[in-house]
């Protein structure tokens, strides 16, 4: 429990640091040159400190570029094998770009992707509403105007751009780390423990086209920006000036991820609970939540209204927050068991009013594109067993399942988790006791915890009894930011990223606080002033020294390792696609490798891996058939309604053993189809045997029934290609 004391004078450094007295002051002339000799060492220690932010920001752009080229040699390899590197849905946005630099002209580059017919066959979609690409297009449009295109091939100008991305990144974690620390160490730290933990903290050198590695970078700055607003004392001018980079950098974050409005309805969920608590100002939280609506809306703008960010949980919690503020008033007054009965009240009001809005909007817009999110989220959660074709391809996934254990062990050899789990501890526990010292006391009660609301009453402060456990609004913030990210990150490792980057923010500002180290001084009787602050920056220093000597070595091992891409079969493939079938052939197939395909030879698709579509969705899944138990008219019937004139099949996918029974993607259309599984194992009782064997391993056999409808003009051994027979 909190408790309040006198203030003692007379007693050791403790009281000279709170409360100098007569004997101590100074005279004018030497108070002078005090502060002005603090000025010019708070100069210095920026100017270094920023020096330092810059450089390993670049060093670790540097880094992540080197391992790129050392792990496929991409200077040395063919334009198509370069290509071929972007798998799945990265060859996907990748091939925008392309597309925008190979246009006649720039007007010409965005009619293709306002007006496309070939990512989707028999189909004319908008590629800047459904997807997001206008990071591909601001890019394309620089590379043309700028004159390097003599100097620099375009593949090049947006891998780099990437890997500058990481600079901002790290700079952004640095900075944040040094705000709640209030010293540069600590972001040192941070950026070391980055670049120290980069198997879990970024894959930005292996999927460099994928969203995620466009938009943390701008979801590091607002992060940096957010909890410099929450600092108390802050001038109009300064408050104005972050509001508009914090709106600035949710804006390109919503702009360049698909799965934005989630991450900041967590973001919202946290401002939410803290602001409930009294540990943020109420008057900058509306200001966020404002931020967060208007950014997304104006992407919504640049979308063409595209209906799925209307219909976002985001927009409809905000909206609720906002409404029940106003139903519900004098939140912050009243008895510990009053206020809790308000509280609990006007969390059950935001809920119900969020599901009402959301289920309104969707209602009017007929909104069903990310339908499958939430079919996923009720099975991985429990809610019932799905046969949802869509919902189960993503629960087989191992990057949508649970974090694996050995993540923490790896997090550990740095120090970092145990660091982590550390400063966890203390800033949770003072959490608690700060909430429960809110709700005892009145809003406007003058025995107010001090820093918690970053109340302006300077004088009245100063007369308080001394706190024994603080703080602050924006040490409150990154703590309950990193405790909903970390919850989100242990239930889907693809998230992983998110939490790992802020785990080392946190852990590093910890070992650097006085947060942290006063109270526990202060437990063990071992508090001084001068002993705090000995502490809270040698062990920062020791544990720069052991991650340095202890992987310093590795990760010069790492960058003198050389090897080379290789994947003959692809590349012969889409060499082949080239050569002999025409501009205007339609291909089906594995949305992963159609990807490649478009971005290798521009040909048009049936489907593709950017899943936030009903129909795509559906269509993958008719597509798809060609690896299940369905007779050749079936499929021959299936694909040629959406215009297929080829189709590829892959053996790594029709005798598929990297899943376990019931996770290969035979299984999930049998389980779909109502069919009994291959291999040894149980069923449900309702599945039935097929009439048909399976279509990906009969057609190869070259039986009558088959040929009528699919000769093969391709093969080699991971891939065969069938032609499609025109019938009247």
């Amino acid at each position: 429990m909190t408790t309040l004391r006198q203030r003692r004078v007379g007693k050791g450094t403790e009281t000279a640091e709170d409360q100098p007295s007569e004997e101590n002051v100074k005279p004018d002339e030497k108070n002078l040159s005090e502060n002005t000799g603090g000025k010019l060492w708070n100069i210095l220690s920026i100017t270094v400190g920023g020096i330092v932010a810059i450089f390993l920001g670049l060093l670790t752009s540097v880094y992540v570029a080197t391992l790129h080229e050392n792990d496929l040699w991409f200077s040395n390899i063919k334009e198509v094998e370069r290509e071929i590197s972007f798998r799945t849905e990265c060859g996907l946005y990748y091939s925008y770009y392309k597309q925008m630099i190979q246009a006649t002209s720039i007007q010409q580059g965005l009619h293709g992707l306002v007006y496309d017919n070939k990512t989707e066959s028999v189909r004319t979609i908008n590629i800047l509403e459904r997807m997001n690409v206008y990071q591909e297009v601001f890019l394309s449009i620089l590379y043309r105007i700028l004159p390097i295109q003599q100097y620099l091939e375009p593949v090049y100008f947006y891998i780099y751009t990437l890997f500058g991305l990481q600079a901002v990144y790290v700079i952004a974690l640095y900075v944040t780390s040094w705000l709640l620390s209030g010293t540069w160490l600590s972001g040192l730290l941070a950026a070391c423990w980055y670049i120290t933990n980069r198997i879990d903290t970024t894959r930005v050198e292996f999927t460099i086209p994928l969203r995620e590695n466009w938009a943390l970078p701008f979801f590091a700055v607002q992060i940096a920006a957010i909890t410099y607003l929450l600092r108390t004392h802050l001038q109009p001018l300064q408050e104005r000036v972050t509001l508009m980079a914090v709106f600035i950098a949710t804006f390109l974050f919503s702009l360049t991820w698909q799965f934005n409005q989630f991450m900041m309805l967590i973001q919202a969920l946290a401002l939410f609970i803290l602001d409930c608590f009294d540990m943020l100002p109420t008057t900058k939280v509306t200001q966020l939540y404002i931020i967060q609506i208007s950014g997304l809306l104006l992407v919504c703008i640049l979308q063409f209204f595209n209906s799925m960010i209307l219909g976002s949980l985001l927009i409809s919690f905000n909206a609720s927050v906002l409404i029940a503020r106003t139903i519900q008033k004098n939140l912050k007054t009243g008895s510990l068991l009053n206020r809790l009965g308000k509280l609990i009240l006007h969390g059950l009001l935001v809920l119900c009013l969020t599901l009402l809005i959301n289920k309104f909007i969707k209602k009017i817009l007929n909104l069903e594109s990310d339908e499958h999110i939430f079919k996923f989220l009720k099975a991985k959660f429990g809610f019932g067993a799905t046969r949802d074709f869509d919902a189960n391809l993503y629960l087989c996934e191992e990057a949508f399942g649970l974090l694996p254990l050995n993540t923490f062990s790896r997090l550990s050899d740095t120090l970092l988790f145990y660091v982590y789990v550390f400063v966890l501890f203390f800033m949770t526990v003072a959490a608690v006791i700060v909430a429960f010292w809110n709700l005892r006391t009145s809003y406007n009660s003058s025995y107010f915890l001090c820093l918690i609301s970053g109340s302006k009453q300077v004088q009245l402060m100063a007369k308080m009894e001394e706190c024994t456990v603080t703080l602050r609004p924006d040490a409150a913030y990154n703590l309950l930011h990193t405790v909903l990210f970390g919850c989100l990150a242990l239930s889907t490792m693809r998230m992983k990223y998110l939490w790992t980057s802020h785990m080392c923010v946190f852990a590093s500002f910890g070992l650097c606080s006085t947060e942290v180290w006063k109270p526990v001084l202060k437990g063990v009787h071992l508090y001084t002033s001068q002993r705090m602050h000995v502490i809270k920056y040698s062990v920062p220093i020791i544990t720069l020294l052991y991650i340095a000597y202890k992987f310093w070595p590795g990760i010069m091992d790492e960058l003198s390792e050389l090897r080379e891409f290789y994947d003959p079969d692809t590349v012969e493939l889409m060499n082949w696609i080239k050569s002999n079938t025409p501009n205007t052939a339609v291909f089906a197939g594995s949305m992963q490798l159609l990807a490649g395909v478009k971005l290798c030879t521009g040909r048009t698709l049936t489907n593709h891996p950017h899943y936030e579509d009903k129909n795509l969705r559906e269509r993958t899944k008719q597509i798809y058939q060609i690896y299940a138990k369905r007779s050749p008219e079936d499929v021959y019937r299936i694909l040629r309604s959406f215009g297929t004139d080829f189709v590829i099949l892959e053996d790594s996918i029709c005798y598929e053993r990297r899943h376990s029974r019931g996770c290969r993607l035979r299984d999930l259309l049998d389980i779909a189809n109502g069919h009994i599984m291959d291999g040894l194992g149980e069923n449900e009782p309702d599945l039935k045997p097929s009439l048909y064997p399976r279509f990906c391993e009969e057609v190869k056999k070259n039986l009558p029934s088959y040929t009528i409808h699919f000769t093969r003009v391709f093969q080699n051994k991971t891939f065969h290609v069938y032609r499609l027979a025109k019938h009247k």
